[in-house]
């Protein structure tokens, strides 16, 4: 069994603790960026690891209060998606699966000790605060006990696809595809671990913890478009009636940047950020159609794998992700130079999130992210570019753009947010262009130029609506709330 071929790539794993004794108790997943059952490496792995031992095998998630500042939009959505992962986990797997609310950095490692774990099993993230969570851990946790990060997330791990600060899609790009060949392949299926958990799994009250999530965090109310969970994913990707790679991929390349055709998008990303379906496997289903649909399957995996990468390549790597200080030298320099100039208008963070703003376009976009959750990626770019037209300076836009896309998005706190901010406003992953007055060498947006691209009343009109029938649901929920307090 020593010889055998490791079922997960060893590139794909890292060995952030080596314990120092031998495998001898269970292992414990602890689930956090990678919420899925189906091709989940980091899964495999510890299957796989438990399996070799003949231990059994549990999985760990710990719910945060309030997640960098995640109401009931993002954690009721996810909460939801674990509810019905729990209850995949039980029926196919029989696998285990402990929710603790508080402090990881204290949840698991008490968890470990109980159970007598000797291995642990985690996912990979960029983020500041997991990185920092997980050191902790690893310095709590009983020095017999080893500890493995398994990048799930990326189909090339992104220690693998490169060692440094990428500068562009450009540098990164030729590295990722060679790497392509070993990395973007079939998972193999879990089979129930050999050995099962003795002790017994203690109830989970989801209702109750759902309900208590969206209470309070009902300041941003849950969406009804985006449902939840595994299946849900896959038949965004795959389904027979609106699945994007059977029967709207072909407007793909052409329609993706009209924000008046949102259907021509994808529909992932809520997913993706919440793990519920794994990049691999949208990369691997886009490569079947590839022949009938070449263009726009190598627009998709562009932005699927190329830029998804990066925009992790650059939170690992620049630690200043979320601040000016994370932008390279040309664009701080260029940006503090003109950060005095007069601005045409300056808004309050208050405004902003208000939409009370001089520019109809924007209000509509900022309404578009407050009511449905999500903005057009095409919007993104314009509605942070004028952040930094009307604020005091970049610093400040900078910080008001990061709080409304972490507040309102469903794809909220995600490197691709981040890298989507920090492009915007100091030109990450972009290059100087001509100067101009508060953006500097900065890349310019304006009103004319969306005007040129798209029917910009049309998409305030369709904001609008959205908004009506937002409003709408809003006030029947109200009124329904009120007649069952009347009732009871």
């Amino acid at each position: 069994m020593a010889n055998a071929i490791p079922v997960v790539q060893s590139g794909r794993i890292r060995v952030v603790k080596q314990g120092s004794g031998p495998l001898v108790g269970p292992v414990v997943y602890w689930m956090f960026r990678d919420q899925r059952i189906r091709d989940n490496w980091a899964l495999v792995h510890a299957v796989d690891e438990a399996n070799k031992a003949n231990v059994p095998v549990a999985i760990a998630f710990n719910l945060f209060d309030q997640f960098l500042g995640a109401k009931a939009r993002q954690l009721g959505f996810m909460l939801r998606g674990l509810e019905k992962l729990q209850g995949n986990l039980q029926s196919t797997l029989q696998i285990p699966f402990f929710l603790f609310q508080g402090e990881a950095i204290d949840t698991i490692p008490n968890f470990l000790k109980e159970c007598g774990a000797s291995l642990l099993v985690t996912d990979f993230s960029p983020l500041r605060d997991v990185r920092s969570w997980k050191e902790k851990i690893c310095e709590r946790v009983d020095e017999s006990v080893t500890v493995h990060e398994v990048d799930a997330h990326n189909i090339v791990p992104l220690w693998v696809a490169s060692a440094k600060l990428e500068y562009s899609a450009r540098t990164l790009r030729g590295k990722i595809n060679k790497l392509l060949p070993e990395y973007l392949i079939e998972l193999p299926a879990i089979e129930p671990p050999k050995i099962k958990w003795s002790s017994s799994n203690p109830p989970i009250d989801w209702p109750k913890i759902i309900a208590d999530v969206v209470r309070k965090g009902a300041e941003v109310p849950e969406l009804e478009w985006c449902e939840p969970g595994e299946d849900a994913a896959f038949e965004v990707l795959m389904g027979s009636k609106k699945g994007f790679l059977t029967t709207r991929l072909k407007t793909y390349s052409m329609d993706r940047n009209n924000p008046l055709k949102p259907q021509a998008l994808s529909g992932l990303s809520p997913y993706l950020h919440f793990g519920q379906i794994s990049a691999q496997r949208c990369a691997l289903e886009a490569n079947k159609v590839r022949k009938n649909y070449t263009q726009a399957v190598d627009t998709f995996l562009e932005e699927m794998v190329v830029r998804r990468e990066l925009s992790d390549n650059f939170c690992y790597y620049q630690p200043q992700y979320d601040s000016l200080l994370g932008a390279w030298e040309w664009a701080r320099k260029t940006l503090m130079e003109h950060a005095s100039d007069k601005r045409e208008h300056i808004y309050t963070q208050e405004q902003l999130e208000k939409a009370q703003t001089a520019d109809p376009l924007w209000n509509a976009s900022q309404l578009e992210m407050v009511h449905y959750g999500k903005m057009h990626g095409f919007m993104r770019m314009y509605w942070a570019k004028k952040i930094l037209e009307w604020t005091s300076g970049p610093e400040e836009a900078l910080a008001i753009t990061i709080y409304l896309n972490d507040k309102y998005h469903i794809d909220g706190r995600d490197p691709s947010g981040y890298v989507g901010c920090m492009w915007s406003i100091c030109g990450v992953h972009d290059q100087g262009w001509r100067e101009r007055p508060v953006f500097g060498k900065i890349r310019y947006m304006n009103y004319a130029g969306c005007k040129r691209k798209f029917n910009v009343d049309g998409y305030i009109s369709y904001v609008k609506r959205l908004v009506g029938e937002s409003k709408k649901r809003k006030a029947e929920v109200i009124l329904d709330n009120k007649a069952k307090e009347l009732r009871n």
